[in-house]
Order: C-alpha cells, then sequence, then structure tokens
C-alpha cells in the first residue's frame, strides 16, 4: 500500500470535525473518533515502551509488530462502510498473541497475589500500555454497538492487555521482581 501525505496542516479540523477514512465529516468527539484516538494513544505508549527495550531483540521487534497492529485496526476502524468481517488477518493474529504470550508466560512462576505495575522502566511502560490497550477495548465495544465491527477486533484488543501483562512481568525478571499487592498495606 502506498501512503502519500503532502501537507500537514490542512485546516480542515478547526472547527471540531476530522474526516473517516470514507471521505464522512464527524465530529472529533464521535465515539468512532474517540475509539480511533485510543487507538492511536496506547500506539504511542507502545512506542515509548519500545524505546525502552534493545532495538534488536525480539520484544522490540514484535512491539513494532503491535504497533503496525494496531494502524491496521485503526484502519479498518475509520471506515463505517467496512464489512463486520472486514479484518481477515484477525485470526492469525490471536495465534500469533496467544503464542507470544504462553512463550512468555511459561518463563514466569504462577501469580501468588496481583501484580502493583512497576519494577523496572520496561515493565511499568508494559504496565500503562496495558491500561491503554483496556481503554482502547472499551472504546471499541462502545462503538461496536452502535456500529458493528469485526469481533475479531476486539478479541486482539483483549489479547494485547493479556500480553503486556505478561511482557511486563518478563521485564521484571519474568516475575520474580513483581511488586505484589498487600491488602491493607496504606493503613498499616
Amino acid at each position: 500500500m502506498a501512503i502519500r501525505i503532502d501537507r500537514v496542516v490542512t485546516r480542515g479540523g478547526d472547527r471540531g470535525q476530522t474526516s473517516l477514512g470514507n471521505g464522512a465529516r464527524v465530529e472529533k468527539d464521535d465515539p468512532r473518533i474517540e475509539a480511533l484516538g485510543t487507538l492511536d494513544e496506547a500506539n504511542a505508549v507502545i512506542g515509548v515502551l519500545r524505546a525502552a527495550c534493545p532495538p534488536d531483540t525480539h520484544d522490540a521487534q514484535f512491539l513494532l509488530r503491535i504497533q503496525s497492529l494496531l494502524f491496521d485496526i485503526g484502519g479498518i476502524t475509520c471506515q463505517p462502510d467496512r464489512s463486520a468481517d472486514a479484518f481477515p488477518a484477525g485470526a492469525a493474529a490471536m495465534d500469533i498473541l496467544e503464542t507470544e504470550i504462553e512463550r512468555l508466560r511459561a518463563q514466569q512462576p504462577a501469580l501468588r497475589s496481583f501484580v502493583l505495575p512497576g519494577g523496572t522502566p520496561a515493565a511499568a511502560h508494559a504496565h500503562l500500555a496495558r491500561t491503554v490497550i483496556r481503554r482502547a477495548e472499551r472504546r471499541m465495544i462502545s462503538l461496536h454497538r452502535a456500529s458493528p465491527l469485526p469481533p475479531a477486533i476486539l478479541s486482539c484488543l483483549n489479547r494485547l492487555s493479556d500480553y503486556f501483562f505478561v511482557l511486563g512481568r518478563h521485564f521484571n525478571a519474568d516475575g520474580r521482581d513483581d511488586i505484589a499487592w498487600l491488602p491493607g498495606r496504606f493503613s498499616a
């Protein structure tokens, strides 16, 4: 696919509207734009996480693939007239994500507590990515109620939050340096 962007400043959004992929103009607070904006935010957070990884590692390369996946999902979402089965790569994406989740999880001890976000900088960024992906998932579910999306999009976002959870543990010495939740600790 060839993309060409000749201008960044178009003034087309100066009055609170923007264009969808099919050319339709909508308000910038439209549920579809809210969902797309949250996907964009998730992608930016993943970019920060990827910058915290050594560049030539499997983790950095896999994060780059996830960023491309989020752009694919955004490309489908920005076109409201696309059919609900317009995500043919969805099944393969799910398989790849589940394989990667299991690869990481297999190296980690079983959980004995809830895990607090934090630890190494990369782990903290992974937990932030998880929470933003969860918000994107909620926005996409709201949009899906009004305008059906390919179900695999919702499944992929759900699986991505699982991935970022195990990735956070991976960056905390595969869970050995996780920060465990200690109930009642604040009042003690």
